[in-house]
């Protein structure tokens, strides 16, 4: 019985992150048409145009290999085991084991490399140039989410994300400085990872500016609902991580009963709200930088990773 309702648990938060992504995206969009003073698409409109595309009828290119008809579901399929595992209402769930910050990384570059290969394998112009631009922003991107990575593993003694959030909610954490480097360079990852501004504007299709968009311009039907919906689900990854790992506030614990899971739910949400809308609000009042000074940007998220380890070494030598 203990490991049927164990099994549930890990199903329902499966479940939730996959249908809260759409939502999450929506919420944004909308949050960003306020600001700036427009009414804006409903906050379930991800979820009308996923439904559209799923009925619409597949295009393939005349050269396009098996890749690219396969790539939309391995990388849905990577993206949604990477966010299913990460402690969102509850920690030390049957799974849990598997969340480990190192595993997740690996999921997620496994789901770029295949996108990056799918832009490249119909073999036009913009799919090239945004794959390039992709693997380039991963070369930054990755290396930097490594150092942070080490920083939180030299302050919690673990990489896997319950201990990680067990640590950060027991008095041992204090006010360390390298934890706010650490969570300044997340940011700074996160924006880079999801093509958000300031290194891509997701809602444009220019072809001189272009990053995600480029990649996928090919793919339609069912295969773009499932890139799309794989993006919206990479979001709320970063998103659920940052709160995980800085705000484990209210995270219920397996066997503590319904009311503390609801209790934890609800306290997810609200994280997950406040998150998209200081991103709406972050978007709305910063405009994008030009492609060659992405690296610029991710330079400074390295160094920023790389002084928080270092302050960590140092604090535990002394």
């Amino acid at each position: 019985m203990v490991v049927i309702s164990a099994l549930l648990v890990q199903a329902v938060q499966m479940a939730m992150v996959v249908l809260l992504a759409p939502l999450l995206t929506g919420f944004i969009r909308k949050i960003k048409a306020r600001l700036l003073r427009r009414r804006g698409p409903s906050v379930i409109q991800p979820y009308r145009d996923l439904l559209r595309l799923l009925r619409k009828e597949v295009v393939l290119a005349e050269n396009a290999s098996w890749l690219f008809r396969m790539s939309p579901y391995l990388i849905f399929a990577m993206t949604w085991v990477a966010a299913a595992i990460i402690p969102t209402f509850a920690t030390g769930l049957i799974f849990s084991w598997t969340a480990d910050l190192i595993a997740i990384i690996a999921l997620l570059g496994s789901a770029r490399f295949f996108l990056a290969l799918a832009g490249m394998d119909v073999g036009t112009s913009f799919g090239g140039l945004g794959s390039s631009r992709e693997v380039m922003i991963a070369t930054l991107a990755e290396p930097s989410m490594l150092l942070i990575i080490f920083t939180l593993a030299l302050v919690a003694g673990s990489t896997e994300l319950s201990t990680i959030a067990a640590f950060m909610t027991s008095p041992q954490v204090g006010l360390r400085v390298s934890l706010g480097i650490a969570l300044v360079a997340l940011v700074m990852v996160a924006l880079a990872e999801n093509a958000r501004i300031p290194v891509d504007n997701p809602a444009t299709h220019l072809e001189l500016t272009m990053v995600h968009e480029a990649m996928v311009l090919e793919y339609s039907g069912r295969h773009l609902a499932m890139i799309e919906l794989a993006a919206s689900l990479k979001l709320l990854l970063y998103i659920s991580l940052i709160a995980c790992i800085f705000t484990p506030w209210r995270l219920a614990v397996l066997g503590q009963g319904p009311a503390i899971y609801l209790l934890g739910m609800l306290a997810y949400l609200a994280k997950l709200a406040v998150g998209g809308a200081l991103l709406a609000l972050f978007e709305t009042a910063t405009a994008k930088m030009r492609i060659f000074r992405v690296p610029e940007f991710l330079g400074a998220a390295l160094m920023l990773g790389l002084l928080a380890t270092l302050l960590r070494f140092v604090s535990r030598s002394l």
